[in-house]
């Protein structure tokens, strides 16, 4: 049976890979951009299959007419993908108070008011698969990147809650975290806060991380993206490449031995 998708940022990198992964099989997509003049070719390749549409996923009062739209232009929606986003570099001193809350803006509230648009119509249907993009960020944390954390984390966290809300009204959740992989997330489609001397180690550490670690190739995503919504039972939480498993295994035996170090302390603060 096809689907009908609603992804957001599909001008590039994984959502356009995913849209066009859903359009050759031929699914119908909704795919939105903050331009959507960019998105010209797939009308021009997938005529009826596809509606494109411009926002900006911050405009919360768009999102809700956007998905509305989509809605009535399908009849239905059955896979919802919260993509947009990009990266914000800076120590945490770095960061100003509104590049701060334009990266949650964009990844943490973007995603929440898309989510909140969508939930009405899945709720109606009695199904429907929402993924939310998180990242290896999202269940780790890295130098000179916080504020992305701080976005992804709270992503992971209210997913976590709303999966529990809706799985018995038929509404499947999947937060994907994708590693490294050869996109321009850190590059054309990122932001960098102002620098400080003081943490030049910092910046020079990361780059030296960057330039050993593997990247992964996005289009091998698509089908896999076809796979998990084709699943009756998907995961909540999947990663996307190579070497996140021993990483997030090492993180949390970190945590675990610290957290079990000072047990003793921790219970003396519950009293008597």
């Amino acid at each position: 049976m096809t689907k009908t998708w609603f992804i957001t940022g599909t001008s590039k990198g994984f959502g356009r890979i995913w849209a066009e992964a859903a359009l050759e099989r031929g699914d119908m997509v909704a795919a939105t951009a903050r331009n959507v003049e960019g998105l010209q070719d797939l009308n021009e390749k997938y005529g009826k299959n596809v509606l494109t549409l411009a926002l900006d996923v911050t405009e919360k009062a768009a999102v809700e007419r956007t998905v509305k739209r989509a809605h009535d232009h399908f009849g239905r929606l059955d896979v919802i993908i919260n993509n947009a986003g990009y990266g914000l570099f800076g120590a945490v001193e770095e960061i100003s108070e509104q590049e701060a809350r334009d990266q949650l803006e964009t990844n943490l509230f973007g995603t929440l008011w898309v989510t909140q648009a969508a939930l009405p119509y899945l709720r109606e249907q009695g199904s429907g698969h929402i993924i939310q993009v998180s990242s290896i960020g999202g269940v780790n944390a890295f130098a000179n990147i916080g504020m992305y954390h701080a976005s992804k984390w709270g992503l992971e966290g209210f997913s976590q809650a709303l999966n529990q809300e809706v799985q018995p009204l038929g509404i499947k959740v999947t937060l994907i975290e994708p590693i490294g992989y050869a996109t321009d997330w850190a590059g054309p489609s990122a932001k960098f806060a102002r620098e400080l001397q003081a943490y030049e180690h910092v910046r020079e550490a990361n780059r030296a991380r960057r330039g050993t670690s593997l990247r992964g190739n996005p289009e091998a995503t698509g089908q896999v993206v076809l796979k998990l919504v084709d699943m009756e039972q998907p995961p909540l939480r999947i990663f996307f490449g190579r070497g996140a498993h021993d990483m997030v295994h090492a993180e949390y035996e970190k945590r675990l031995t610290e957290w079990d170090t000072f047990k003793d302390l921790s219970e003396e603060a519950h009293g008597e």
